[in-house]
């Protein structure tokens, strides 16, 4: 009928406005109120470079309508940026055994610099919790916390994750692991 083919239609043209299941190639085609809401995005990692991580968006599949919207593309992968997070040589190891290629991550978008995102980098847990791929590193003392770029340091947000993520270090740094590892007097 009419009315059932216009809801469809309907459906069709929200579904693209929104684009919640446009595949993003780039930084730059991530809309701006994504950023500003702090949206979480799936992806699959591609590989662990220096500056971070390289992942494929996934954008979310609605069975019928994805098949209709979708426009073939060439997957090129997004980087990534552990958000508030210096990592070292070890913690780039580290991220490579940990996040190995095809494992799929959730992307908290904080920033967006020249094309690159700054990200809270999540693993799926098997039960309810995820595991963040940023407070992780800092806990095992394989990073440093950093500025996070692109969040005004007065904002609930930024104080918020900072300070997460500094208590993160804290422990690190209590514990001797990682950067905090000291000399023991049998190694001097």
């Amino acid at each position: 009928s009419i009315s059932t083919g216009l809801a469809v239609a309907g459906v069709i043209v929200i579904s693209r406005s929104i684009r919640l299941m446009t595949k993003f190639g780039s930084p730059s085609e991530i809309p701006s109120r994504f950023l500003e809401r702090n949206v979480s995005i799936r992806g699959k990692v591609r590989s662990v470079t220096e500056r971070g991580l390289e992942v494929e968006h996934v954008p979310i599949r609605v069975p019928v309508l994805s098949a209709l919207l979708s426009k073939r593309q060439v997957a090129t992968p997004l980087r990534v940026s552990l958000a508030g997070v210096d990592l070292t040589p070890q913690g780039r190891d580290w991220l490579a055994e940990t996040l190995r290629e095809g494992e799929t991550v959730w992307l908290r978008l904080v920033s967006r610099q020249d094309e690159s995102l700054h990200c809270l980098v999540s693993l799926s847990g098997r039960l309810l919790f995820n595991t963040s791929i940023n407070e992780q590193v800092l806990l095992s003392g394989l990073g440093r916390t950093a500025p996070l770029h692109g969040l005004d340091p007065h904002s609930r947000l930024y104080l918020r994750l900072h300070r997460r993520l500094l208590k993160c270090e804290l422990r690190a740094e209590r514990k001797g692991q990682g950067l905090w590892k000291e000399e023991s007097l049998r190694e001097k």
